[in-house]
């Protein structure tokens, strides 16, 4: 007999997710220990929150549905925010939630809430546990969790279901169906083709999708094709090798990319979101076609042509049915390269975090995967890190949550064992998840945490400063960074210059262990760099 939370366990395991994540509560245990049987790792953090963020990462970084749990009330109520990271930041997820049985759920009121009426909003699915149906309830969670665009779902799981005898159905093999894709034809693609065989001068707009198509090898001979510029959401980092030379850089909803892009005579939108973009009117006049795997119904971009399906498909369509075009981008994107260069070039008194991340790029491997936190500093690091490959730069943007940089680092680490991983989060966003240090010591998940400390929530001073509102509320400060990651088994170190910071990221790499480094900033250019790049 196989009960409910042993069908799960192995499901979880057959997705490809070897582990669960959270902070479990009494009705956890019997799914803890079928996990433990399967040798599954249950990884507990510290926060439900961070678990959430852990798993969701997970799930962005592999495509199979991260696992997070939780217990009732408290426990669930603390995860939502994960939850919405990863409904945000389109991130494959199962959220689990203890529960009461049924009759104390009804009449209880001690860490009661209406978990599924707090979370639903959030999530694709939501569902309550029974034994009887639980096999098509676990397929639909895994199938809804992965399907574009991905996101999660949850499972209120009562006590009285743990281990009843799983219903008919209770099979793992067939948790995902296969979809065989379909190969358009020439003449179907014609408004596509025909709009960009007249452009001379395009421009390629690069979002998620091209991630959950796995295309990333056809967009860069998409780009080198047309001879196209790219600009990529900050989700898709590394889509294109950032040292390739059709990289321009991020878009980031500023001022700075609408030069580049107003010399285009045609915008390709490949795999956009709109939850990637600022929620600001589209600022273009400049005709746009769009390829995608999901329908756009937001009416954001304005596209004349909007070409729906497999995305490695359609871009080796249009490389097989339009001639190669001129190499007009590799100049206009070695340009705004300049420019933004420049522009991030402002004077400092201190150490700069411009400096800190051109320090960082030059001392640590190539191969290395980087987490990057909300806040002022991550508008350096989107600009200042070069990504690779795909999935090798995370980030929350969709949310634009604070605490995601060190769990989605441990995700990160999880998911590259034998990679550097490095966590850049600014000091108001590290104190958000610093008890997530001693989770990466104990669960032997060595990264680096990079604090970018300017002793203040530094974003919020900026706006005030635009604003010319007086500086209140923001301090923060006076953080031991060394004392504080000591004290939960890690090494750690502050560091005041260039030649300090890049000596305590060698020192880190060779030690192999989890390191927290205290980069004391001079936060002054913060304002000229958001005036230079980025309506506020």
């Amino acid at each position: 007999m196989t009960t409910t939370v042993e069908f799960m366990a192995e499901s979880f395991k057959a997705l490809g997710t070897p582990f669960i994540v959270g902070h479990p509560g009494g009705e956890s245990v019997e799914l803890m220990d079928a996990a433990r049987v399967r040798d599954m790792r249950f990884i507990l953090v510290k926060q439900e929150v961070a678990g959430a963020m852990l798993a969701s990462t997970w799930g962005e970084i592999t495509g199979s549905p991260g696992v997070c749990l939780s217990t009732r009330g408290p426990g669930a109520a603390n995860m939502v925010n994960g939850i919405a990271h990863a409904f945000l930041d389109r991130a494959p997820l199962i959220a689990l939630t203890d529960r009461y049985s049924a009759g104390a759920q009804e009449v209880g009121l001690r860490q009661r809430i209406d978990q599924k009426a707090m979370i639903t909003p959030l999530v694709k699915w939501s569902t309550t546990l029974e034994s009887s149906v639980v096999g098509q309830q676990v397929k639909r969670a895994a199938r809804t969790a992965m399907a574009h665009a991905p996101g999660p779902v949850h499972i209120d799981i009562p006590q009285s279901e743990t281990t009843k005898p799983a219903g008919p159905g209770s099979d793992p093999a067939d948790l995902v169906i296969e979809r065989p894709t379909l190969t358009p034809d020439k003449k179907s693609l014609s408004p596509l083709l025909t709009r960009i065989d007249k452009a001379s001068r395009p421009v390629l707009l690069v979002g998620l999708g091209v991630f959950w198509d796995k295309a990333s090898v056809e967009l860069i001979r998409l780009a080198e094709h047309l001879g196209s510029p790219v600009l990529t959401t900050s989700k898709t980092k590394g889509a294109i090798p950032e040292d390739h030379a059709l990289r321009a850089g991020c878009i980031i909803g500023g001022l700075i990319e609408r030069k580049l892009v107003m010399q285009s005579d045609l915008i390709i939108t490949i795999g956009v979101d709109p939850v990637e973009l600022q929620p600001k009117p589209w600022p273009y006049n400049i005709p746009t076609v769009s390829i995608t795997s999901v329908a756009s119904n937001e009416a954001f971009i304005p596209a004349e042509v909007e070409m729906i399906g497999n995305l490695q498909v359609l871009m080796q369509a249009i490389m097989d049915y339009c001639p190669a075009k001129s190499a007009w981008g590799e100049s206009a994107a070695r340009d705004f390269r300049s420019e933004v260069r420049v522009a991030l070039d402002t004077p400092c008194t201190g150490l700069s975090p411009q400096r800190l991340m051109e320090v960082a790029r030059a001392s640590l491997p190539r191969d290395t995967i980087a987490t990057c936190d909300a806040g002022a500093s991550r508008l350096l690091v989107v600009q200042k890190w070069e990504s690779y490959g795909a999935r090798e730069f995370l980030t929350s943007n969709g949310l634009g949550s604070m605490g995601f940089a060190i769990p989605g680092a441990l995700a990160a680490r999880l998911a590259h064992p034998q990679r550097p991983v490095v966590a850049f989060t600014g000091d108001g966003g590290a104190m958000m998840a610093i008890a997530e240090i001693q989770t990466a010591v104990k669960e032997n998940l060595p990264i680096i945490v990079i604090v970018i400390d300017d002793e203040e929530i530094g974003l919020i001073r900026v706006k005030q400063e635009l604003k010319k509102i007086p500086r209140h509320g923001v301090a923060i400060g006076g953080i031991d960074w060394e004392k504080l990651a000591n004290g939960m088994g890690a090494d750690g170190t502050t560091v005041t210059t260039e030649n300090g910071f890049q000596d305590a990221i060698g020192h880190a790499l060779k030690s192999g262990r989890t390191t927290v480094i205290g980069a004391k900033i001079d936060p002054s250019g913060y304002v000229a760099q958001f005036n230079a790049l980025r309506e506020l």
